[in-house]
């Protein structure tokens, strides 16, 4: 299988990267094309085996899978401006956020379209993606996308193309919340004079245990909440001020205005 990743930006990276450390692809079989000219030397440093390439210098591209990994606001101007044809034989598979698989058909002039939505972890191999595809592709080519894509964590296909607009204000810009968090946890521990690289052990090792917890119990998250907060202790009033200050329905209204977002990429 030859591939191309069209942007090669931090996920379109991590996407190589995965794919060579499982040896799903030989090194010289994956090409990445980029718009600056001079990132092309440090690409080259990191992938010495594979072809780096700027748009312009492309005329034919042959590759059996295209990875869209442009940023959405950037991809009309890039499709516009594409050098080469996309082969019928070729299938895309975009990684960007709210671009939907009829925009992308009807901008790149190819029906084969696969949308993802990955999220930061994959840089770990510990990402979730949800996808779906448009009509016409076949089981064997799913699979296939379905492969790559855990090599970078799990994947999790979905009929309904309509959701993935919530999967990237769930998933795809889930990190930058529980970072959220863990920073103004951090900081009222150092506000109660811990020392900050402390504060950063316990809330980070914390957040870890809290974590498998979740995984390792079949308790509810409420009945997780409540072997934490005894009756008049200290959790209780941290979580009391949490409600008081619809802490619950921010953080709601937050992820429904990124999928809000993601609906107008689309635009």
């Amino acid at each position: 299988m030859k591939i191309a990743v069209l942007g090669a930006g931090n996920m379109g990276l991590s996407f190589s990267k995965s794919f060579l450390k499982y040896e799903l692809i030989k090194p010289q079989n994956l090409h990445l094309i980029t718009r600056n000219e001079n990132k092309k030397t440090k690409l080259k440093e990191s992938f010495p085996d594979s072809e780096i390439s700027t748009f312009e210098e492309i005329q034919n591209l042959e590759a059996d899978l295209i990875i869209i990994a442009v940023k959405p606001q950037d991809f009309a101007f890039v499709a516009e401006n594409l050098p080469f044809k996309i082969s019928d034989k070729s299938l895309v598979l975009s990684i960007m956020a709210g671009i939907s698989i009829e925009k992308i058909q009807k901008l790149l002039d190819h029906k084969f379209v696969v949308r993802a939505m990955p999220n930061s972890p994959t840089l770990l191999g510990m990402g979730i993606t949800g996808y779906t595809a448009a009509d016409g592709i076949s089981f064997s080519e799913l699979m296939n996308v379905e492969r790559l894509l855990n090599s970078t964590g799990r994947s999790v296909y979905l009929e309904d193309e309509k959701l993935l607009d919530g999967v990237t204000a769930l998933s795809g810009s889930g990190p930058a919340y529980f970072y959220y968090i863990i920073d103004a946890m951090i900081k009222a521990g150092t506000q109660m004079g811990i020392d900050e690289n402390l504060s950063k052990l316990f809330v980070k090792q914390t957040m870890l245990g809290a974590y498998h917890l979740i995984n390792n119990s079949d308790k509810s998250l409420e009945e997780l909440i409540k072997d934490v907060a005894s009756k008049g202790g200290t959790t209780e009033a941290a979580l009391k001020t949490f409600e008081e200050n619809e802490l619950k329905s921010i953080l709601k209204k937050g992820i429904l205005a990124a999928e809000n977002r993601a609906k107008e990429l689309n635009k």
